[in-house]
């Protein structure tokens, strides 16, 4: 909706006006008449002013949508100025990539040397595994294109035509303000993937946020007990840093009073810690703040869309399904999502699960296959049958 730039100027020029008109009367007095110009220009506004909010097809949807069509606007002249590559993916590479190096250079050889076989075994072939898998999806996610309505004449039945566009819109289409075209079953525009997630793209979007999540809950639970460790470490280097400028100490410090460079609690000189030392330490804690936080956030998110998944439904369409729902409910009928088949059903289909072997070639392994059908049309029900003993 574009009706926000319209009401804004509607609305300053009824104020504008509306204020001309007070200051008339109180000049010429209340019983005065206006100027037939004045009278016919404050008509003619009142009924534009009434007609956005006096009329059948105005909803709170409407209103919102045109209240935040401005933040619509600075998000898509922000998407098209960072260009092809955004800065949010330059972000997420940039953090995984500082995940890895802390990895490989402080934790892996610590690994090799400290844990026994069959713990290097498991950290060894879990951790990549789980980042094959991340970087994999997240490359697909960003590299396939979601999948656009045709715009030529064509045979596909439509449910209604875009306004923007100017096309027909197949079923599960929606229009994306930034990408500035129709998206076949669009979710939702993700700026981390710096594109849209719809049809062909969908399985890569979800997958990528499933093995981060579960690569972060790794490197969160199972350094936890280096975190610990870091964290006194640090708190050590502090205390240490202390004593040796001259700061008072607690316990035998507070007898002798402030301690003169040189001048230590300890009988024998305190360990040395390098500045490698100091590095390491504070690497894993941040390595453990950063993995921690994003797992919290990130598996709320993929909670919630292994929800929508095994309900049948997008982030648009369950919007939209609880309104129809409730305009069913007022006149006493059931409303039932035509694209839910059945919670395992509507997994396989998401998955493209079509044997028992695909939950291992095209689930736990890096698979490139496409998703069922074309994202024009949606009749599922003849693989019905076939999918359910699977």
């Amino acid at each position: 909706m574009h009706l926000c730039p319209t009401f804004l100027l509607l609305l300053l020029r009824w104020v504008r006006l509306h204020l001309w008109v007070r200051r008339w009367r109180c000049s010429n007095g209340n019983n005065s008449r206006l100027p037939t110009c004045a009278q016919r220009r404050w008509a003619y506004l009142r009924v534009m002013v009434r007609s956005l909010y006096y009329n059948s097809l105005t909803s709170s949807d409407v209103i919102m949508d045109s209240l935040m069509e401005p933040i619509f606007w600075v998000v898509d002249v922000l998407t098209r100025w960072f260009g092809p590559v955004s800065v949010f993916v330059c972000l997420v590479v940039v953090l995984t990539s500082s995940i890895l190096l802390i990895a490989y250079v402080g934790l892996l050889p610590m690994v090799l040397s400290t844990y026994s076989p069959p713990w290097i075994a498991w950290h060894i072939g879990y951790g990549h595994w789980n980042l094959v898998m991340i970087i994999f999806h997240y490359y697909k996610a960003i590299r396939t294109a979601p999948g656009y309505p045709p715009k030529v004449k064509n045979e596909v039945p439509f449910v209604s035509v875009c306004k923007k566009c100017i096309i027909p819109k197949p079923a599960r289409t929606h229009h994306c303000g930034i990408c500035n075209a129709c998206v076949l079953k669009m979710d939702h525009h993700c700026p981390w993937l710096n594109n849209c997630v719809g049809h062909f793209n969908h399985r890569y979007f979800f997958c990528f946020c499933l093995f981060l999540t579960l690569g972060c809950a790794y490197c969160s639970i199972s350094g936890r007990n280096l975190f610990l460790d870091a964290y006194s470490a640090i708190e050590r280097f502090k205390h240490t840093d202390l004593e040796k400028s001259g700061i008072p100490v607690t316990g035998m410090g507070l007898l002798i009073g402030i301690l003169t460079p040189g001048q230590s609690t300890y009988q024998t000189p305190p360990p040395t810690y390098t500045f490698r030392d100091k590095m390491f330490h504070k690497s894993i804690i941040y390595m453990w703040v950063l993995t921690s936080t994003v797992a919290v956030a990130l598996g709320g998110l993929t909670i919630w869309h292994a929800v929508l998944i095994s309900r049948g439904e997008t982030s648009i369409e369950r919007h939209i399904n609880n309104k129809e729902t409730e305009r069913n409910a007022t006149r006493g009928k059931v409303y039932k999502n035509p694209f839910n088949y059945g919670r395992l059903n509507n997994w396989k289909v998401f998955l493209g699960v079509e044997k028992r072997s695909h939950w291992l070639t095209r689930v736990l392994l890096p698979s490139g296959h496409a998703p069922y059908g074309n994202g024009l049309t949606w009749d599922i029900y003849p693989i019905r049958k076939d999918m359910m003993p699977v």
